[in-house]
């Protein structure tokens, strides 16, 4: 349960004064749904106010502040805008102007009486005027203008001064709570307690300290959670599963695994025969030859009287993965069997009563595998892919699911820097696959100018007459799926007149249904041309698609654009990957795009995408399960985590864990980062 001192954060963000129905929306637009989402949505910016006694031409586009008296109303025409003549001190004209507000400008600025007015200066001819001032007080008040100003990430519906004002009634009601940073660490980097931290970030976007503290609070809630979790594992006794070797001696390969192939699967079989549960990252590039890797694992587990099962993000993936594994193991006395959230009625029933009387060796799915209507009879290894989408809270699920935690293997297709491979999976043992297959051919990229989209359109016409398929990805527009969405169903209704009948589009807003139905259409070759947003599956496996175009190519991370390049060259035939690219390109854009042409190695992509952008998005945009941050940098990431887990382990070895004074802290401080899935493990592990 959350401790009671958080739930005035965790209340409706309707609780704050001001916010009703109208302005909820654009703050929930902003996915600000509660009073913890406005404390923690911390400004990016600020104003200077400039305090100055006289107006002067030099000071023109600069926000000022300045005692001025207003002096003559002026309006030209019926809906010309208002104009009040204003004189400094020493009888300077300033023209303040209204846009289709006189009453407020007469309001705001009695004639003869002297204001202080903030805004910026401007020239307007010969004159000098201010349109629209952001604040107008009398004298006496000030000293309460702020000389810096914080700026918010706004969405339309709301001004910058509103969600100021909402957020410092979010601070007001931050409680002070008991410390968690370890003393020591807390004076070697002069951080500020966690409230004054708060109301400083708040009020100086500057505040580097404030700011520091803040986002070493969520990573050290974040490593503290994984490493719980891991000490959690280690502790409960697990079941060893040392096969015989006879099932995998009968598997008939079609080459010879790679030498990272094989160091993996050896590691993985000493993990598999001790008592501690095996937790352990297989972290390959597209096409590096994961999936053989697992296969072996689950073999050795059915070998040694377990069942396995492999869990897979989405629907189209758990069929892949169940069809290729079914055909791997023809012949060998091995059951498989899936389920997914579609399988109903008798179908279902018989998987369920296999699985429960152990008929089922090896189970493929998606979550629904962790339901609780599904009991194993002696499950003894789960096998994860693409962990990233799966977090803490649904590794722990599916350990429940076995009278001993089961060994677990979990597999990303992205390949991850050594730095943050501890942000996002704690302490787990790694093996990088890091060599490929033979027969694995490389993909030729090639850079173009989005000017030269009718010579590309024509290529792929002729790629189409030939037989091939493709896929034309639609670039991330802003942070909004719905203008992702717009932009991929205009291409996609431009390539429809183009192909009639041929093109099929997918993108985050479908139904699972909906999206698989025309994922399969062009897996069987029913569609030449696949347009979609980025949430093309990573792992879809279509041979026959030889070409993958990607709009607006600068805009995503180098990580990403590996991972969608990775669709393509998965048959015998050349493929090519075309990155277009708009005109305005960064530096930071060029030298991406210029790497991704120059090499296939995801392992050096991830390492450079990490130098050139920071660690924030290196999982790509929105896909990064649980290990969101929003008050913790890319770079802060980079520098503070291993600091973070150093203090995590402390307090786990010497502190006592979450039951000292420190680590009663520590459990608050879970809750409020919303890591707190790790708490349950202590009291059940």
């Amino acid at each position: 349960m959350r401790p009671d001192i958080l739930n005035p954060l965790f209340a409706e963000v309707e609780a704050l004064k001001g916010v009703g129905p109208g302005l909820a929306k654009p703050l929930k637009r902003l996915e600000l749904a509660r009073v913890v989402d406005v404390l923690f949505h911390l400004p990016v910016s600020w104003i200077e106010r400039k305090r100055v006694e006289r107006l002067d031409i030099e000071d023109a586009g600069r926000i000022v502040t300045i005692a001025v008296t207003p002096v003559e109303y002026r309006q030209s025409g019926g809906r010309g805008p208002f104009k009040v003549h204003a004189v400094d001190a020493a009888g300077t004209r300033l023209t303040l102007t209204y846009f289709n507000n006189p009453g407020c400008g007469r309001k705001q600025l009695p004639l003869g009486e002297t204001k202080i007015v903030s805004g910026r200066l401007d020239t307007y001819g010969q004159e000098l005027q201010m349109v629209h001032p952001d604040h107008v007080l009398p004298p006496e008040e000030a000293a309460d203008l702020p000389e810096r100003e914080p700026v918010y990430p706004l969405s339309e519906g709301l001004t910058n001064r509103r969600l100021g004002d909402f957020a410092a009634q979010a601070v007001a009601r931050a409680p002070e709570l008991a410390e968690w940073v370890e003393p020591s660490l807390l004076a070697r980097h002069g951080w500020p307690a966690w409230t004054e931290a708060l109301r400083r970030a708040h009020k100086d976007p500057a505040e580097a300290k404030a700011r520091e503290r803040l986002a070493y609070d969520e990573i050290f809630a974040n490593q503290l959670a994984l490493m719980l979790v891991r000490a959690s594992s280690r502790r409960r006794k697990g079941q060893p599963l040392q096969g015989d070797g006879r099932l995998r001696a009968a598997l008939k390969l079609p080459y010879r695994p790679t030498g990272a192939q094989s160091r993996a699967i050896a590691e993985i079989e000493g993990d598999l025969a001790q008592q501690v549960p095996m937790l352990r990252l297989l972290q390959g590039d597209v096409g590096s030859g994961k999936t053989l890797v697992a296969v072996m694992a689950m073999l050795a587990a059915v070998e040694a009287g377990a069942q396995a099962a492999l869990l897979a993000p989405t629907e189209i993936l758990a069929r892949q993965h169940f069809e290729t594994i079914s055909r791997q193991l023809a012949g060998l006395p091995v059951t498989v069997a899936i389920l997914t959230g579609r399988d109903k009625g008798k179908a279902r029933e018989s998987t369920l009563m296999g699985l429960a009387d152990g008929s089922i060796d090896i189970l493929v799915g998606t979550h629904a595998i962790f339901q609780q209507a599904v009991s194993y009879r002696r499950l003894g290894l789960a096998v994860i892919d693409e962990q990233h989408r799966f977090g803490v809270a649904q590794r722990m699920m599916l350990a429940e699911k076995a009278e001993r935690p089961p060994h677990l293997l979990v597999m990303t297709a992205t390949p991850i820097p050594r730095t943050l491979t501890l942000t996002h999976y704690g302490e787990m043992d790694v093996s990088p696959l890091d060599e490929m297959p033979p027969g694995r051919q490389p993909i030729e990229t090639r850079v173009m100018s989005v000017d030269r989209l009718p010579e590309i359109v024509d290529a792929l016409g002729r790629h189409v007459v030939g037989g091939g398929q493709a896929y034309w990805v639609c670039p991330l527009v802003e942070e909004s799926e719905a203008s992702d969405q717009a932009a991929a169903e205009d291409r996609a209704e431009a390539l429809g007149r183009i192909f009639p009948g041929r093109v099929g589009l997918v993108h985050g807003r479908m139904k699972g249904p909906e999206k698989d139905a025309v994922m399969a259409a062009f897996q069987r070759a029913e569609l030449a041309v696949l347009v979609a947003t980025t949430v093309i599956e990573v792992g879809v496996d279509v041979p026959n698609a030889t070409l993958m175009i990607v709009e607006g190519a600068e805009r995503f991370g180098l990580a990403q654009l590996h991972q969608l390049r990775g669709r393509v060259g998965r048959g015998e035939g050349r493929s090519v990957c075309l990155l277009l690219r708009g005109n305005a390109l960064s530096e930071t854009g060029r030298a991406r795009l210029a790497l991704m042409r120059e090499t296939n190695d995801g392992f050096r992509i991830a390492e450079e995408d990490l130098r050139l952008r920071g660690a924030g998005e290196i999982l790509g945009t929105r896909q990064s399960g649980e290990a969101q941050f929003r008050l913790a940098s890319p770079e802060q990431i980079q520098a503070l985590v291993p600091i973070a887990s150093d203090d995590a382990r402390l307090l786990v070895d010497r502190d006592g864990g979450l039951e000292g004074p420190r680590g009663q802290a520590a459990r608050v401080l879970l809750y409020l980062m919303e890591r707190d899935a790790a708490v349950g493990l202590l009291r059940s592990g």
